[in-house]
């Protein structure tokens, strides 16, 4: 759970990283931060958490340069905007810290564009070892939802209420808050947690009630998933000890989704042990299912080959099973999506496809 106590480190640790660089100009010394590279290369394995995180390689923030003292008086004018924020009790989006810069009365910290402000969020994030929901900063929206016998409690700004993601929601389901952390889990009856690319196939197993007949917990990714979705994806394996398995299109931006879910991605390695469920499986659709059930396909595209080629060095995909599907997709040069299911009928997936690979899989 998210508590007031996190909040408070939340603001303490910005509060210090602004003391360090007012302490650095006192001694005389040029004020720096160092964040880790946050590149391919310098992702490690981490073998205590079983997942991929930052590596000893560092970038340094110097105010040496015109260029260095314009990113650190950002990051000064930022902080002071997160404390304040926090002292409020007030959020914002990424998009609103953007377009408040423009306030700011000095144009130097103002920022070019968002994805300026966002990486900005980020090393604060890395440095402060806080997360940025406990800066209290939200994304936009992503509309992932849950359904499934759960029962949970939420805190909201109108006090706490008990919602069961099955009896209690309509046919979109529960909607996953900006900060898993404030849910606590009351009760449920999940076997396993079945993560969903596509709304289309979400959408699919609902109709079908397969939540229902295999007391599935149906976790919809919305495509690359959100911060919050793989949060409470993690939270739902270790809490509730119930297994994970990914369902996706089967081409290579896809198994990247599940890797994002199962390792944890670049972008994020910072939170991998907050936000990663090495335990959750790949379900499919795999390419040796592209063959065995003579699939519908588009053909591979020169990024898709691009792709593909690349995870087979990608450090999260190096495995025996991973080899294997990868090359036989780039032989055949097939890839195809969830809904190819539906040319065997609209029951086929419900009925066959997922039973026979949870029961292969060990999962049913």
């Amino acid at each position: 759970m998210s508590t007031k106590q996190d909040e408070e480190l939340a603001q303490e640790r910005l509060i210090d990283l602004a003391a360090e660089f007012y302490d650095q100009f006192e001694s005389g010394d040029i004020p720096t931060m160092e964040i880790p590279t946050r590149t391919k290369t310098n992702i490690v394995f981490d073998e205590d958490s079983e997942v991929w995180v930052y590596g000893d390689r560092t970038s340094t923030r110097s105010a040496n340069s015109v260029r260095g003292a314009r990113k650190l008086l950002k990051a000064a004018y930022t902080i002071e905007f997160l404390v304040d924020q926090l002292e409020e009790d007030r959020s914002s989006t990424l998009r609103e810290l953007y377009y408040l810069s423009e306030s700011w009365d000095n144009e130097e910290a103002q920022f070019s564009g968002q994805d300026e402000s966002n990486q900005l969020v980020e090393d604060l994030e890395i440095v402060s070892q806080v997360t940025r929901e406990d800066f209290h900063m939200r994304p936009e929206e992503s509309g992932a939802t849950l359904m499934g016998p759960l029962e949970l409690r939420e805190q909201t700004r109108r006090g706490e209420r008990a919602i069961h993601c099955q009896m209690d929601v309509g046919e979109g389901g529960y909607q996953i808050p900006n900060n898993p952390d404030t849910i606590d889990f009351l009760d449920h009856e999940i076997d396993f947690v079945l993560c969903v690319e596509t709304g289309g196939m979400r959408d699919r197993l609902i109709e079908n009630g397969f939540d229902d007949m295999y007391d599935c917990l149906i976790v919809h990714l919305k495509g690359q998933p959100a911060r919050a979705t793989r949060r409470i994806t993690k939270r739902l394996h270790d809490e509730l000890t119930v297994p994970v398995v990914v369902f996706t299109d089967g081409d290579p931006w896809s198994y990247r989704i599940y890797g994002s879910v199962a390792y944890g991605s670049i972008k994020s390695a910072h939170l991998s042990e907050y936000l990663a469920t090495p335990e959750a499986r790949f379900i499919g659709i795999q390419p040796t299912d592209i063959v065995e059930y003579e699939l519908p396909t588009d053909p591979l595209a020169d990024s898709d080959i691009n792709a593909l080629e690349s995870e087979l060095e990608d450090p999260r995909f190096q495995s025996d099973y991973w080899t294997e599907q990868i090359e036989l997709q780039l032989d055949i040069e097939k890839k195809a999506e969830q809904q190819s299911l539906a040319s065997r009928g609209l029951d086929f997936v419900t009925e066959t496809y997922l039973p026979e690979r949870l029961d292969d899989m060990g999962v049913l």
